[in-house]
């Protein structure tokens, strides 16, 4: 475990300083979220960070082991649990629903984790994560190939959450939109400026992964060919594009 309590691969100690300015909840992305919500009151959130995707008409229940992203939850939301996926201190059945957003890919035992959830949980368990198979699809790959590497792996495929689980979920693709206000690395599909901004870049924890000179290479390229124009040549559509269906995905219980 890292100093800060942080309990999966990222120690947000480090990278979690400025990650509530650059991962601001996306309304849209939210909508998506509450529809499968549905009548669902008191609802678990688990590796809740900062709280975002906390609806605040229902009863939400927050676990985050991270001190410092507990620390960032802003004002009127409950305080979050110091408490980990894989050992949540809740009773059978506790829940209307249960959620995790973002946050199953840094687990140390997806597995467990999600059998915690289940075990829970009453009805719905609701997971926001990218579907491994479609992240080097995006034209990121083009200059960041490792990190998109890295990043797929971390993902667990369909087939992992269900058997975790013990049970079938839907996949709902997310359409990401344009001015998306929650900084992951597909958000920036249609302002590539952004991804030049190290503050940005830290907020996804991708990037560090690789070390830190072959990262300033990926974004010195892009910066290259974004000057140059060479980037708009190849991927200018996007930037006038309303959606981008990429890895993003919602998966449900059925």
């Amino acid at each position: 475990m890292n100093k800060d309590g942080s309990a999966g691969d990222t120690d947000y100690g480090i990278i979690g300083s400025s990650y509530s300015d650059f991962r601001k909840p996306e309304y849209k992305i939210l909508e998506v979220i509450v529809s499968q919500l549905g009548e669902a009151y008191s609802v678990l959130n688990v590796g809740a960070g900062t709280g975002s995707y906390e609806p605040t008409n229902i009863n939400i229940t927050a676990v985050e082991p991270s001190s410092t992203m507990r620390a960032q939850r802003p004002y009127g939301l409950k305080p979050a649990i110091n408490a980990v996926a894989e050992d949540l201190p809740f009773a059978d059945n506790t829940f209307d629903a249960s959620m995790s957003i973002f946050s199953i890919h840094q687990w140390k035992d997806l597995r467990t984790g999600l059998a915690e959830m289940r075990r829970v949980t009453r009805g719905k368990v609701i997971l926001m994560s990218c579907l491994p198979s479609k992240v080097c699809d995006y034209w990121l790959y083009d200059y960041a190939p490792q990190i998109l590497e890295i990043e797929a792996k971390r993902f667990p495929s369909k087939e992992e959450i269900e058997d975790g689980l013990n049970q079938k979920v839907n996949s709902i693709q997310v359409p990401i939109p344009l001015n998306c206000s929650d900084g992951f690395n597909e958000a920036y599909y249609g302002r590539p400026e952004l991804l030049l901004n190290k503050k940005a870049r830290q907020s996804c924890s991708s990037w560090g992964f690789v070390d830190s000179r072959l990262a300033d290479e990926y974004v010195s390229n892009l910066k290259n060919d974004i000057d140059s124009g060479k980037w708009d040549l190849r991927y200018g559509n996007l930037r006038q594009a309303d959606f981008y269906l990429g890895s993003l995905y919602l998966f449900v219980t059925i």
